[in-house]
Order: C-alpha cells, then structure tokens, then sequence
C-alpha cells in the first residue's frame, strides 16, 4: 500500500497563492524570460559557431540575466507571501537549491563580462553553462506546475465525488 503523496499546497496556500498580484507576475514574467533566454541562445550560439555578432550575444546574456534577477526576486516575494518564506519552502524546496547555482553561473558571467577578464568565447561558454542550468531548472518548475495542476484536478475530482456520495 503506498502513502498518499504530499500535497503541493495547503488548502490556505492554495488560497493565498490564488489571491496574490505575485502569481499573475510570475505568470507573465516567465514566458517573457524564456523568450529572451531563446533570444540570446540564438545570439550566443551563432556567435561561438560562426565568431559573428559577439557584442550581440554579449549583451544578450546580460538582458537574460537581468530578467532571471526580476523572476527571482519576484518568485522570493511570491514565495513569502504564500508558504510564509522567501526561499527553500518545503513545496519548492529542491527547485529553490537549483536556482541558487543558476543564480550562481549568471551571477559570475556577469562579473567576468563587466571585469573583462575572460575572452568573450570563455564568457559565452560560461554563459552557455549558466543556460544549461537555467534549462534543468524550468524543467523542474514545469513538472512542479503540471503537479500542481494535477493536484487540482484530483482535488475537485475528490470534491465532486464525496458531494456525490452525501447527496
């Protein structure tokens, strides 16, 4: 017999999460960020394939960096104000671990874009880590969001039949 998995969120969560304007920034900042990061992706790649355009794909990466920043200070607001912490909620607790080395590898890009210390191919080959590590890490908040779809949807199954079963 297997245990009843852990619900993603509490019923006040759930409430809390619905009623924030961090929920909607969230919702609007991500795709937005996905589209820079393919964007520059483009940028970079064309760069350390063909050597054409590294002022581009320089500054791409720091324009992808700048929106990671935003959805994460945003995503540490909408975390506080439904799981009652700005970082490492159980609910989001591994995903949170992961962005902080995303953080960790555009953060370092940035420095050593802004300090000049690297070759522009040696930053876009960091960049290209950072983007590797950004990637795992919307897989791992994609598959959270399918959960917690799910979730609902067992949710209001489980509504639907203990309504059926009084009535």
């Amino acid at each position: 017999m297997t245990s009843p998995a852990i619900p993603l969120y509490t019923p006040e969560e759930r409430l809390r999460r619905d009623a924030t304007v961090w929920t909607l920034v969230q919702g609007i900042l991500a795709p937005i960020q996905f589209v820079v990061f393919l964007v520059s992706l483009y940028f970079v790649s064309r760069c350390l394939m063909t050597g054409q355009g590294e002022s581009w794909a320089l500054a791409s990466v720091v324009v992808k960096t700048l929106f990671l920043y935003a959805i994460l200070v945003t995503g540490c607001i909408w975390e506080k104000v439904v799981f009652g912490k700005y970082l490492f909620a159980r609910a989001f607790f591994w995903e949170d671990v992961f962005s902080m080395l995303v953080l960790a590898l555009h953060s370092a890009y940035l420095w050593v874009w802004w300090q000049g210390v690297w070759s522009p191919s040696d930053q876009l080959w960091l960049a290209v880590a950072a983007y590797a590590a950004y990637c795992i890490n919307a897989v791992q908040f994609i598959l959270k969001l399918r959960s917690a779809r799910l979730e609902k949807v067992d949710h209001a199954r489980d509504g639907v039949v203990a309504h059926a079963r009084s009535a």
